[in-house]
């Protein structure tokens, strides 16, 4: 099973395809995607990897974790399940 890796504190520069090939030769990479604004389509600087197994992913974070990328360190970890968010008047959501 797919393991997801959250990826943070990424360049402006890095696309998904920079992010894939960033994880690429640490294990069979499932899907990579980076966060952008909703508005100006920009990055927002993190993204995820899906990573096919467990030994790679925990071989990516450490390879990974802290690694400096154009002139920033990445954050590498496994990534949390999404909380629900909270509609405009504090209710959760569905």
């Amino acid at each position: 099973m797919a393991k997801k890796l959250f990826v943070g504190n990424l360049p402006y520069s890095v696309d998904e395809e920079g992010l894939r090939d960033l994880f690429a030769e640490l294990g069979e990479i499932a899907s990579a995607s980076i966060v952008t604004d909703r508005d100006t389509g920009r990055s927002r600087g993190f993204g995820f990897v899906e990573i096919s197994s467990d030994a790679e992913a925990l071989a990516a974070i450490e390879a990974l974790n802290g690694k400096e990328v154009d002139g920033r360190r990445l954050t590498v970890n496994e990534a949390r399940p999404r909380e629900p968010r909270r509609d405009m008047h504090g209710r959760r959501g569905r």
